[in-house]
């Protein structure tokens, strides 16, 4: 099977959106590729996160994640930086990457104008580690969003400077482009949601039944709030209630309090079972850790080869 690499950070609650983006395809791929899949802590570093903070987040990720279907029976599964090599291998790719390249990346403008007062080396250079977490593993796909697609082109380039300076060594990096559910803010549906946008705009994976009942009744419910909260209930709910209440919804006789009460139900009985998991997962911290300490085992082996090659071929060790 070809490998594939996926990691995500750990920097907030995970929600509904995260879950229909891009975990969902995650516990898919699993059956399809070798996956590699991880907590990039070390990218969080580039926010401005307390130690408590990022360490808490982590573990809850990781927890999170497990209870929605990520199995360490069939992917390596492991933090970033429990595993030797993603810096280092990062450092020869700095020394590759042009910054002019680094300066166009729209996530580098973004990300400097939401926090313009912690605008890091970090924020710059990210892209040239998250090239380095792909092909430390000599990752041949990866699972993009459409707005992803950029920072994977880089990660391409790199690999291409790489090959042509010292060997051709690394892979081509093929994206497997998910056209996965865009789920909208409750409220802003005009914009995804979004930690970004406040509490009311989503809803957690760890949403109490009271506050998930809060939030969609408080939902935006005009005419693209609608159309809005009908997408989401596609995901959760009947099918065929979901066409009945899109034809009433088309001859304005769809009843929002019958809508958002039909969406709450759906997504309770979504998130029930996964808040059971991840119970089960907190009462059990050490099984939780040494999951990821099996995973970064097992990465480290591939990783530590990885290394050994590239300092090599650079000229580091003879």
């Amino acid at each position: 099977m070809k490998k594939l690499v996926s990691g995500i950070k750990p920097t907030g609650k995970l929600h509904l959106g995260n879950y229909l983006g891009a975990i969902k395809n995650w516990v898919a791929l699993q059956n399809e590729y070798e996956c590699y899949y991880f907590i990039a802590d070390y990218h969080a570093l580039t926010t401005e996160i307390s130690a408590k903070e990022l360490s808490q987040n982590t573990f809850d990720l990781v927890v999170d994640l497990l209870a929605l279907g990520i199995d360490p029976s069939k992917v390596t599964f492991f933090k970033q930086s429990d595993v030797i090599g993603h810096t280092e291998l990062g450092w020869v790719f700095n020394c590759l990457t042009p910054v002019s390249e680094l300066q166009r990346m729209t996530q580098f403008k973004d990300k400097s104008g939401d926090q313009s007062a912690n605008i890091n080396a970090g924020l710059l250079t990210y892209p040239a580690l998250q090239a380095s977490d792909i092909l430390l593993y000599k990752g041949e796909v990866v699972p993009v969003g459409e707005d992803q697609l950029q920072h994977l082109e880089l990660t391409r380039i790199v690999a291409r400077k790489f090959n042509n300076r010292y060997d051709d060594y690394f892979p081509k990096i093929e994206p497997i482009v998910s056209h996965a559910a865009r789920v909208m803010s409750l409220n802003n549906p005009e914009k995804k949601m979004s930690k970004s946008l406040g509490d009311q705009s989503y809803i957690a994976i760890r949403e109490t039944e009271d506050d998930v009942r809060k939030k969609i009744k408080k939902a935006i419910s005009d005419k693209t709030g609608v159309e809005n909260l009908l997408e989401l209930y596609l995901y959760f709910g009947d099918k065929e209630k979901h066409q009945k209440m899109s034809e009433d919804a088309k001859l304005d006789k769809l009843m929002n309090s019958e809508l958002k009460e039909a969406l709450t139900k759906s997504i309770l009985d979504f998130l029930k079972p996964i808040q059971e998991k991840i119970k089960n997962y907190e009462q059990n911290p050490d099984k939780v850790y040494k999951i990821l300490a099996d995973g970064a085992a097992k990465a480290q082996q591939t990783a530590d080869k990885t290394l050994l090659e590239v300092k090599k071929i650079v000229g580091l060790k003879k």
